[in-house]
């Protein structure tokens, strides 16, 4: 039981306008994949456990406030505010609680300012600048996906 966050990218492909098929394996046996029926490709990008600090801010800045474990989709930007927010607090720890404050919850975790936060908050920072960075990120329209779950 806690907080589990999920992060995925999504591209729409738009499967009238593709052609072909795949097999892929599944538990050792092919599976055919009819690709003129794939409307998006979904990646998981990121994991996180009981990392309340950055839930929070998905809740604030996403999902408007609503903590519900519901599906939210947004845009690369949103992914680029939050890397400033993290490189922030990275670079000057005192401005964590105000940037980047911990919540309370369902065993949501510790809401300290220590070394588990700070390491939390440089994994986040390695993955998000991978995105950014990545050109697929730029020069195609991917969506992005905030899920969580404390059940």
């Amino acid at each position: 039981m806690g907080l589990d966050m999920y992060l995925s990218k999504r591209l729409f492909v738009g499967a009238l306008f593709i052609e072909g098929s795949i097999d892929i394996t599944k538990n050792g046996k092919k599976l055919p994949i009819n690709l003129s029926k794939v409307t998006y490709i979904e990646e998981s990008v990121m994991y996180w456990r009981k990392v309340n600090a950055i839930h929070r801010w998905f809740v604030e800045n996403v999902q408007n406030g609503k903590d519900d474990c519901g599906t939210y989709v947004f845009k690369p930007e949103k992914i680029k505010q939050l890397l400033q927010l993290v490189k922030r607090v990275l670079n000057n720890r005192e401005l964590a609680p105000d940037l980047l404050p911990t919540m309370n919850g369902f065993f949501f975790g510790s809401q300290e300012y220590d070394d588990w936060y700070f390491e939390d908050l440089a994994q986040t920072k390695e993955v998000l600048e991978l995105i950014v960075k990545d050109p697929a990120t730029k020069e195609f329209d991917y969506e992005f996906i905030y899920q969580s779950s404390w059940t």
